[in-house]
């Protein structure tokens, strides 16, 4: 009897969950990095699909897009004998080369601590350092420090207010992606939140493909290296050669 009531009220639970669901789109899910490649617009939208009347409680969205991630060596600089050098270096684990946070009010008041946890939402949840060797003092350290310059430079982005909600239905952001985006599948992830908890999240992938000029030569240098130098030297020689004779007619 007691096993028959868990499982109707597991039932019951997930019956309720379902009873709001995202549905989305973006307005891109592909996009080209070609020679002149300056960054692209992202518009995410979507509604909110009811089988019921709109349930208690805050409703609140949460809007991420996330890059490949990789990992990332951070390391820590002393003065020593009056030289800065490096002393301490961290092996982070895994940390998204982008990683924008969207949300429709301040971060603490739209997502428990237990959801964020759960689902590695926010910047500092997003990247997995599992430990650093015992001899390297403060190691949370160098996570804040890679989360600071990535910042600075527009690669880690939080927006709060920056969703957009109309009527608990209807939802917006838009997504500014920079210039040096890394080449791979980009993460979307909305999340639909009542009272701080997740209940129901959508995911769509993007993805990112250098093509053109811009492809022949990454594949280039990371796949004969020794080529692409002679021919990184090659136009370079010719560059001066075409300068100087440039010159030489100038002056004549």
């Amino acid at each position: 009897m007691k096993a028959l009531l868990t499982t109707l009220l597991l039932l019951l639970a997930g019956h309720a969950l379902a009873q709001e669901s995202v549905v989305a789109g973006l307005s891109q899910d592909r996009i080209d990095i070609t020679a002149n490649f300056d960054g692209s617009d992202l518009i995410i939208y979507g509604a909110v699909k009811r089988e019921a009347p709109v349930p208690q409680g805050a409703l609140d969205v949460i809007i991420t897009v996330e890059g490949p991630s990789e990992p990332e060596r951070v390391r820590r600089k002393s003065r020593v004998f009056g030289i800065w050098i490096n002393t301490d270096v961290v092996v982070i684990d895994q940390a998204p080369s982008f990683y924008a946070v969207a949300t429709t009010g301040p971060f603490s008041q739209v997502v428990s601590d237990t959801d964020d946890l759960r689902n590695s939402i926010s910047i500092p949840r997003a990247i997995r350092s599992v430990g650093a060797p015992q001899t390297v003092d403060k190691a949370q350290d160098f996570t804040d420090a890679l989360i600071r310059l990535r910042s600075a430079k527009g690669f880690y982005r939080m927006s709060e207010g920056g969703v957009r909600l109309t009527d608990q239905t209807l939802f917006r952001t838009d997504v500014d992606l920079p210039a040096n985006l890394v080449e791979g599948n980009y993460k979307t992830r909305i999340f639909l939140l009542r009272d701080k908890k997740v209940v129901n999240l959508y995911e769509k992938t993007i993805f990112v493909r250098k093509v053109g000029l811009e492809r022949w030569l990454f594949r280039l240098a990371h796949q004969q290296p020794a080529l692409y130098g002679l021919l990184a030297l090659a136009i370079a020689a010719f560059a001066g050669w075409a300068a100087s004779a440039g010159f030489k007619l100038l002056r004549n």
